[in-house]
């Protein structure tokens, strides 16, 4: 098999050089769910480096969310029609793909690169391995915790932008008497899901978000501290009226034409806003955990590699999984999509005000686990389905929602 790898520092060279090697060029099929207008322009950024070595990036979009894409990507990949490389997140998605043997083992490209030196938080790699062996090249970090909110929404309401979540709450009637939404909520299940693990990384204390989510404490899920939280997600389903539309981009493009307060979102939200021309600090304002604690949660996004009988399409497959985690491409892509870098040793200062702070949270290690990283994909369907459920049903109680979260949290896997 021809080793067709080069390590990041050539990658980055021939990308500045513009070095093209014809006779090594293979075409790749990458599969993703970045469709918005900000995402587009991100992953282009990843296509053209791509590109740049000399292999060609065949972009395989696909319409819809990650939880229409998932389905699609897994079936190719069980049914025999793979495709080069393929955007999932980081986490357990992948799991059975890997037990049967599905997806390349990158083990080799991790160690040339020195990734467990350079990738941050360690976690991320972590989420990749499998039995000590490296299965996806992380791309960013994808924080959920974030409070966006339009300057325009509330100067035009009479009041003042808020600080942390009981402010944003209590701004709300001002907002509604205005005609304005206070919370830009998309319909989709998964986006119900989001909020949920917004209010509850920000709203209990560190302990009983691990007890929750790694310890499967069915007490804590069903105790005080999560009741806070129930009540906030009553409180958000109730802003939320009105908030008629389906994609999470068109919840965002609400509060930058300032006909909503305020979405709770991830950051991705950021290339929205960057597309419109919307200036953080003065267009829009963010709050990192609600505004409630300064924490970020460590999701995102991964590259994973079907296995092919090829050894031309290893090599062009390693070669990307390498030019994915260079710094020159962390720093164009992440830029772009709003994300953070999954290193450290990379300069962002150009980016902006949001972004500075995620970075400073991120620097200091306050941090956690993205919930879906730490349940089974059962029960986070499960959850997710209760979640659902809640948000569209104003007749069950808080309290009655939070008994049954609890009795999912006692047969977690």
């Amino acid at each position: 098999m021809r080793k067709m790898f080069k390590s990041s520092t050539l990658v980055a060279a021939a990308i500045l050089t513009g070095a093209v090697n014809v006779a090594s060029a293979t075409e790749l099929e990458v599969t993703h769910w970045w469709t918005s207008g900000g995402e587009a322009n991100a992953v282009g950024e990843l296509a053209k480096a791509f590109d740049a070595t000399g292999h060609k990036w065949v972009d395989g979009a696909i319409a819809g969310s990650g939880g229409v894409a998932r389905p699609i990507i897994i079936s190719r990949i069980i049914g025999g029609e793979p495709m080069g490389a393929t955007q999932l997140n980081h986490g357990r998605q992948a799991e059975e793909l890997i037990e049967a043997g599905l997806l390349l083992d990158l083990t080799d490209v991790a160690e040339a690169e020195g990734w467990r030196d350079v990738i941050y938080p360690p976690n991320l790699l972590d989420a990749c391995t499998v039995d000590g062996r490296v299965y996806c090249a992380p791309v960013n970090i994808h924080s959920a915790q974030w409070l966006w909110l339009s300057h325009d929404a509330y100067e035009s309401s009479g009041v003042a932008v808020p600080s942390n979540w009981d402010e944003f709450v209590a701004a709300g009637p001002a907002l509604r008497a205005n005609g304005i939404v206070p919370l830009a909520q998309g319909q989709q299940g998964w986006q119900t899901g989001l909020t949920f693990g917004v209010l509850a990384t920000a709203l209990v204390s560190e302990d009983a978000w691990y007890a929750v989510n790694r310890d499967k404490d069915a007490s804590v899920a069903g105790g005080a501290e999560y009741a806070r939280v129930w009540n906030a997600f009553d409180d958000a389903r109730k802003m939320a009226i009105g908030s008629n539309v389906g994609d999470w981009n068109l919840a965002t493009n609400l509060v930058i034409t300032g006909k909503a307060g305020g979405q709770i979102h991830g950051d991705w939200a950021q290339g929205e806003f960057s597309v419109a021309g919307s200036v953080a600090g003065t267009d829009y304002s963010c709050l990192p955990g609600l505004g409630e604690r300064e924490i970020l949660d460590t999701g995102g996004d991964a590259f994973y590699f079907p296995a092919q009988d090829d050894a031309d399409v290893e090599a062009a497959q390693k070669e990307l999984a390498a030019l994915l985690v260079s710094p020159p491409v962390q720093v164009a892509f992440n830029l772009k999509k709003g994300s953070l870098p999954i290193r450290g040793d990379i300069d962002m200062s150009t980016a902006n005000d949001c972004m500075q702070k995620g970075l400073k949270i991120l620097a200091g290690g306050n941090v956690v686990p993205s919930g879906d990283i730490l349940l089974s994909a059962d029960t986070n369907n499960q959850v997710n389905e209760l979640m659902n459920t809640f948000w569209s049903d104003l007749y069950m109680s808080p309290a009655d929602a939070q008994a049954k979260y609890a009795k999912i949290i006692a047969s977690a896997d």
